[in-house]
């Protein structure tokens, strides 16, 4: 697109999340402007079936009183915003009329209601091949098996829907007359074919969808243009600028930390965890275990995601009721030798993504004693997520750059210095810190400043870093056999593991 002159444009920025709408604006130096921005919040239902899902229209008023809020204070400081930039939580799932009203909820990730549907397309397919074109395995996280649920399950409503749709597609098909979805927000569904950059023929023939179903594909720095009304009088200032289409929120977060190559991995924890490292061409054959999704259309990004994450540790300390102030837990955990709880924990509290992709899985607790204390419990549990992420970063390391660094991020994960190091010691690397408190905002903000050409490249502008955390060896290969005891659960528990 027509580049702009930088002067002192900014780009306002929309940060979907489970429970949460951000919105910030950022200047051409990859710096929220201070004191302009909002949060509005939306709540994730849930049931006892494995449902887990966002009412759309309380997504688009969240939004709605975000950007409201965000331009009052923007005006009163005299910010010009070029553009407008969102990411959000993926995948998701939506229907819709022919007026684009949506006929369903937003279906997320974390519901598990189509495990069974899932089961039945592996016993019926090639789990491997699909896993190569797609880049994602058949599990409940992803549509195909999801909209084979939703027709057995709900059919009248099935017949019903018109197109299918992300959250992001959702929000911009009520502010534009045009549909479209990024090969980004595409590659978390597990209908894009990962090779070609179309929607794969192959799954739209076997499930009980049309292509016609599903928005035109286009790159995230091909924006929309023409808000129409209310919007347009509404938002006056956003008018006349570009929307740059939604992309994946681990997408953005990894160029947001700085990691936009093979010799830099993002390691992220807030309520989930996820590993992931932007690679020059596509991983091929695919990793078992691993997915492979999309920044844009030439930057695929390797990894993996869990279910647990901050969300265990809130569980716990919740469930566990620890009666420790934060700072005291926190020396607590750090004073502990690993593993010395004699305690093997396996943290699926929503069952298993990456890399066993088990719906079946659920939590487990071996090795209690009428000594065990609460907090051992809770230092169990970092533990055991560090290994899963580990067996993760296994995976993935072949495909990295050999002197590569890992950086780690997440609001989970930056408040406890003690999970820092325990990541470090069970990886055996250096971990670094980083110290941009909002990654997956700056990550979206830099893609629509490089998509403007007000960033002609995302390396000159670096994120801030805080403290390295160094592996202790001794540690380590302590962790490495409580990691076996680990694994060795998970074969009586879960199944073979995925190598």
């Amino acid at each position: 697109m027509n580049k702009v002159r930088a002067g002192r444009l900014q780009v306002l920025t929309l940060d979907a999340g489970t429970s949460s709408l951000r919105a910030q604006v950022w200047g051409v130096d990859g710096r929220p402007l201070p004191e302009i921005g909002a949060r509005a919040h939306y709540r994730l239902g849930t049931d006892p079936e494995g449902g887990a899902w966002l009412e759309p229209e309380e997504v688009l008023s969240a939004v709605s009183e975000a950007l409201d809020e965000t331009l009052a204070r923007a005006e009163s400081r005299d910010a010009r915003i070029a553009a407008v930039a969102l990411d959000t939580l993926s995948p998701t799932l939506l229907g819709v009329d022919e007026q684009r009203r949506p006929l369903t909820p937003v279906y997320t990730y974390a519901d598990t209601r189509s495990r069974q549907a899932a089961a039945d397309l592996r016993k019926s397919l090639d789990p491997a091949e699909i896993h190569e074109r797609t880049g994602c395995p058949i599990h409940s996280s992803y549509l195909p098996s999801r909209l084979l649920w939703l027709e057995r399950s709900r059919p009248r409503l099935f017949s019903r829907v018109s197109r299918w749709m992300t959250l992001g597609e959702f929000l911009y098909s009520r502010f534009f007359r045009s549909c479209g979805i990024s090969y980004s927000a595409a590659s978390w569904s597990g209908l894009l074919n990962r090779h070609s950059l179309d929607w794969d023929e192959s799954w739209i023939s076997m499930l009980p969808i049309r292509r016609t179903q599903l928005s035109p594909l286009r790159d995230c720095t091909e924006p929309f243009t023409g808000l129409r009304d209310p919007w347009a009088r509404r938002w006056r200032a956003l008018a006349p600028v570009p929307w740059f289409p939604a992309v994946g929120d681990g997408a953005a977060a990894n160029v947001g930390s700085g990691c936009i190559r093979s010799d830099r991995v993002a390691l992220t924890i807030g309520s989930t965890g996820a590993i992931r490292a932007v690679l020059d061409r596509p991983a091929s054959p695919l990793p078992a275990g691993l997915w492979s999704y999309l920044v844009d259309a030439g930057r695929p990004l390797l990894g993996g995601a869990t279910t647990e994450g901050g969300s265990v540790f809130s569980w716990l300390t919740s469930r566990l009721q620890v009666d420790f102030e934060p700072d005291r837990l926190e020396a607590e955990l750090q004073a502990m030798e690993p593993a010395a709880h004699g305690l093997v924990f396996l943290p699926f509290l929503a069952g298993e993504r990456s890399p066993g992709w088990r719906d079946e899985a659920r939590g487990s607790l071996l090795g209690l004693t009428l000594s065990t204390r609460p907090v051992e419990i809770v230092r169990a549990a970092l533990e055991s997520i560090a290994y899963r992420l580990c067996l993760i970063y296994r995976l993935m390391e072949p495909h990295l750059s050999r002197q590569h660094e890992i950086i780690g991020g997440g609001a989970g994960l930056l408040s406890s210095p003690a999970w820092l190091q325990i990541l470090a010691d069970v990886l055996g690397r250096r971990v670094i810190a980083c110290a941009e408190p909002e990654v997956t905002g700056r990550g979206t903000a830099l893609l629509a400043l490089e998509s403007l050409g007000l960033v002609p490249d995302l390396a000159a502008v670096p994120p801030m870093m805080d403290k390295s955390y160094d592996p202790d060896p001794a540690r380590h290969r302590r962790h490495l056999e409580a990691m076996e005891r680990h694994l060795e659960l998970y074969r009586r528990l879960v199944g073979v593991p995925w190598a």
